[in-house]
C-alpha cells in the first residue's frame, strides 16, 4: 500500500493505525532500509512493515519489494563462518508512505494500491492523546469486522470466478471473496482496476521516454525503423537536459523495449513496426 498526501493529511498516523489493527509493533514505522538484509530482517520478524517519509527507492530496494510482495528469499553469510548461509523466506505486506510519486517503476506499480490522502481541515485536528484513546476504545469492534470478513472469504473463496486476473491473482481473488462481508460483488475489482489504471499514468509521467514517445506518436497512428532510429526521433521531443539524465537510453538497444511501450505495466501504446 502506498499512501501519498500533501503535509498535514496524517499519512504516519494513518500507516500506523493499520499496522496497529493487525500487527502491533513499538517501533511501528520505520526508515527505509540500506541494504537487502536489513529489508528481509525487518520483514521476517513482523507481519506488516511501515516504511515513514519515503522520498525516493533506488532500483533495488523497488526490486526487492517486488519479491516480498508476492514471495522471495535472500541468502546471506552466517557470522563468524565461512561456509553456512542464513536463509530469509518471506512473502509480506508493506506499507509505504512519503508526499512526493516515489513508485515510479512499473513492476512495483503493479503490485501496489495507491492511496491519496486529503489535508485534514484544522478544525478536524485532534490531539495525538485524544485521538489514540479514541482509536483504542474502537479498536476491538474494528478488528471484528475483519475478522468477519475473514470468515466469509474463507467460505466464499472456493467458488469465487473472475472475469481476467490481474498480476496479483490470488490477492484478487482473495478480497473479491471477503467483500461480500460489507459490499456487492464486484465492488472491489472495479475500484481495483481504476486504481491500476491511475499508477500506470503515474509510472508514464514519470518516465521521460514514455512521455517522448505519446508526444511523438500523437499525430500518428503507425511507424517503422529500427529502434536506433526510434530513439533518433525521441530526441526531437525532448529537451538536451532530458537526454542528458542518466535513465535516458544511450543507444537503441538499450531503449528499445521502453521506447515501443513495452513495460510491464503501461498500456500499449500505438502500434510501432521494428526490427
Amino acid at each position: 500500500m502506498v499512501l501519498s498526501g500533501e503535509q498535514g493529511s496524517a499519512k504516519s498516523s494513518v500507516a500506523r493505525v493499520l499496522r496497529n489493527l493487525v500487527d502491533p509493533n513499538i517501533a511501528a514505522l520505520r526508515s527505509l532500509p540500506r541494504e537487502d538484509r536489513d529489508l528481509f530482517i525487518a520483514t521476517y520478524n513482523g507481519h506488516i512493515t511501515v516504511f515513514d517519509n519515503v522520498s525516493g527507492l533506488p532500483d533495488w530496494l523497488s526490486d526487492s519489494l517486488c519479491k516480498l510482495s508476492t514471495g522471495g528469499g535472500f541468502a546471506t553469510r552466517q557470522l563468524y563462518t565461512d561456509g553456512d548461509e542464513v536463509l530469509f523466506d518471506a512473502m509480506r505486506p508493506i506499507i509505504l508512505n512519503g508526499i512526493e510519486d516515489f513508485v515510479i517503476r512499473p513492476d512495483l506499480a503493479d503490485r501496489s494500491i495507491f492511496q491519496l490522502l486529503d489535508v485534514i481541515p484544522k478544525s478536524k485536528r485532534r490531539a495525538e492523546k485524544e485521538f489514540w484513546a479514541a482509536f483504542e476504545a474502537e479498536r476491538p469492534p474494528i478488528l471484528g469486522a475483519l475478522l468477519d470478513a475473514v470468515a466469509h472469504g474463507l467460505k466464499a473463496l472456493p467458488n469465487v470466478r473472475l472475469d481476467g486476473l490481474p498480476r496479483m491473482a490470488d490477492f484478487a481473488q482473495w478480497v473479491s471473496a471477503c467483500e461480500g462481508a460489507f459490499w456487492e460483488a464486484g465492488t472491489f475489482m472495479a475500484a481495483y482496476d481504476a486504481n491500476r489504471d491511475t499508477a500506470v499514468e503515474t509510472v508514464l509521467e514519470a518516465d521521460t521516454v514514455a512521455m517522448a514517445m505519446l508526444s511523438f506518436m500523437s499525430k500518428k497512428s503507425h511507424w517503422e525503423g529500427t529502434t536506433t532510429d526510434l530513439l533518433s526521433a525521441l530526441a526531437g521531443e525532448t529537451s538536451d537536459a532530458v537526454r542528458l539524465e542518466r535513465k535516458w537510453p544511450k543507444n537503441g538497444r538499450n531503449g528499445g523495449s521502453r521506447a515501443t511501450g513495452r513495460s510491464e505495466t503501461c498500456q500499449p501504446l500505438p502500434r510501432i513496426s521494428h526490427s
